[in-house]
Order: structure tokens, then sequence, then C-alpha cells
């Protein structure tokens, strides 16, 4: 089996999320572009510029059940993907133990938590999403040892 090309996972993740929002009202494909692009320009690899694409897709059910584990995709992008899907009822720090656990998945939490505490994609939600999300970023970026970009 050959493994997805870029091109082709980019492809996949906008068919996947196609009409799905953030909670800002913006198309869900924006923030899957900022997060790759911020892998990319963090000099990651290819398999983490895949993994940053498909990162929201399985903890989103845009997948179908067991889709990962046939998933035309290297081992290691399909780690990260794991790595980076969040399962439903997990604590943050369960989550945060295993991402610092898969080698190159805290450059993708880095590239994902930078935009979704992007001051400016913050300001489009109301006051308490705000401050809950913004609560949940610091949180997450103090156990995984990330910088308060405001500081």
């Amino acid at each position: 089996m050959s493994v997805l090309t870029l091109a082709e996972v980019e492809a996949l993740a906008r068919e996947a999320h196609a009409g799905q929002c953030d909670k800002a009202g913006r198309p869900y494909a924006e923030h899957l572009a900022a997060v790759a692009e911020g892998v990319r320009s963090r000099g990651g690899s290819a398999e983490q510029i895949a993994a940053a694409w498909l990162h929201d897709a399985v903890e989103d059910g845009v997948v179908p059940d067991g889709w990962l584990a046939t998933a035309p995709l290297t081992p290691h992008t399909k780690a990260l993907v794991d790595a980076m899907t969040r399962r439903p009822g997990e604590i943050l720090e369960a989550y945060a133990t295993r991402l610092r656990a898969t080698p190159g998945a805290l450059l993708i939490k880095e590239a994902d938590v930078a935009h979704n505490a992007d001051p400016e994609r913050l300001a489009r939600l109301d006051p308490a999403t705000r401050e809950r999300l913004t609560a949940k970023y610091a949180r997450t970026r103090e156990l995984l040892g990330f910088p308060d970009p405001t500081t």
C-alpha cells in the first residue's frame, strides 16, 4: 500500500471536515491549514504536517471508526494522529502525557494551541467561551512546557 501524499492528505482532511465550522463560525479547514502551516514553519516533517491536517479527524468523528488503523499513512503519521486525538472523558493531564510520549507530537500540539489561542481568533467568541478556552490553553501550555506568548 502506498501512502497518501501531503496534497492528498490535505484534500482528504478538507473533504472530511467540509461543512464543519469552528466555535467562531469559520470554516474548520482554516484551522487545519493554520496548524499545518504552523508545523511547517516550525521545521516539522512531512509526517508531522500530514498529522496536522488530520489532527482532529478522529476526535471530531469525521472519519469512520477504525479508519486510522487502515489509513494509507505511515506508521509514524498514524501514531501522531492517535496521540493528538483526545479520548472522550480523558483528563488533560493524561492527554498531555501521551503527547509528551509520542516523538514529534509536541510540535503539532504547539502549532494547534498557538492557533487556537490566537487573540484575534479568541476575540470572535462570546466572553464566557473566550475565558474558558483561554484558561484551557494556558493550562495546556503549562503541562506541555510551551512558552506563554503573553510574557
